[in-house]
């Protein structure tokens, strides 16, 4: 833990020092600290960059008999370090942008830019950012930035704030289940987090929140995020999502699909694998084509025209032979 929060704690116990004794106690203890790789620090202007993160924080066992992982969504805002925090169940895609919504009404708006690192809710396997998250993050207005493979220094600021959250909120407390973390959660961040003296800055983040140049609340309509659709895939080649028909390669007809759909942009997912994009319709009965899906089910067709008939086929379609009505009758009699 902290020594700030030692101090809160053998406060309890009759300790009527000071947090700094308590630091000197702590360094007297400490090894010799291995030194950081060098770092430039960046400090940005009010309003243009926030730093967000998720961590895995614990796990707990639910009402049916099943261990639930709990993670902490975290923003921070660069200039301020004024931060919220979110503890959920899942990392899903959808899970992560409504855990922005929140943020940003909390904040009252968003900066100019977002970090991340190269979760793979924002960045894919093949290295392309995730549809969905840059479909959102554009209907804001807002730039997303990854840092560097491994370089989890450039998005410093929720890093620390990781550790703050777990050696001064999570150590040393219990929690009777999640509606009880998150009610202390929020109290820990309102009275405790955000009102602190930060040790860089040497200011409070509530402080210089004030300074904060936020794009209003109100600059973009609230987006809209649906919930995971399940389609199957027609003998054409298309998914059919809100009236509206989209192509997906011909390799998954007649599979079940997933969809996802976005203000702006509709995902089909075999698994977890992405296998078609498309801008959403602008009306109830479009057919939206990718033409690289068009040709691959052209191709396919022709190339199932050009199989020769099997043995028994041919046979259905050879001559046969006429014989003379007199020979079944001498067989008959």
């Amino acid at each position: 833990m902290s020594a700030v929060r030692l101090t809160e704690e053998i406060r309890g116990m009759g300790f009527t020092g000071s947090v700094d004794i308590v630091r000197r106690y702590l360094n007297e203890l400490d090894s010799p600290a291995i030194p950081e790789k060098a770092t430039v620090r960046f400090e940005t202007p009010p309003g243009e960059q926030t730093q967000v993160d998720w961590a895995y924080v614990g796990a707990f066992m639910d009402d049916e008999g099943r261990l639930r992982k709990v993670y902490a969504f975290v923003m921070v805002l660069s200039f301020s370090r004024m931060l919220y925090v979110e503890f959920t169940l899942s990392m899903r895609i959808e899970e992560l942008i409504r855990c922005h919504q929140n943020a940003f009404e909390y904040f009252g708006g968003w900066t100019h830019t977002i970090l991340y690192d190269n979760m793979a809710q924002i960045r894919l396997p093949s290295g392309r950012l995730n549809p969905l998250m840059a479909d959102f993050l554009n209907h804001h207005g807002i730039a997303l930035k990854t840092c560097q493979p491994y370089r989890a220094r450039t998005k410093g600021k929720v890093e620390r704030v990781i550790r703050y959250l777990r050696g001064n909120f999570l150590q040393g407390r219990e929690f009777a289940d999640l509606a009880d973390l998150l009610l202390q959660g929020t109290h820990w961040q309102e009275e405790v987090a955000n009102t602190r003296i930060h040790a860089t800055t040497k200011q409070r983040p509530i402080d210089l929140f004030r300074e904060e140049k936020l794009v209003p609340l109100g600059s973009a309509p609230r987006y809209f995020v649906s919930q995971r659709l399940e389609r199957k895939v027609s003998a054409e080649g298309f998914v059919h999502v809100s009236g509206s028909r989209y192509s997906v390669p011909p390799m998954v007809v007649g599979k079940k699909v997933i969809v996802e759909q976005g203000e702006q942009r509709i995902v089909v997912r075999s698994g977890e694998i992405i296998i078609a994009e498309h801008d959403r319709a602008r009306r109830a009965g479009e057919c939206i084509a990718d033409p690289i899906h068009v040709a691959e089910m052209w191709k396919l067709s022709l190339r199932r025209q050009e199989v020769p008939p099997k043995p028994a086929e041919r046979l259905i379609f050879q001559a046969v032979e006429a014989r003379p009505l007199a020979i079944y009758e001498e067989v008959f009699s």
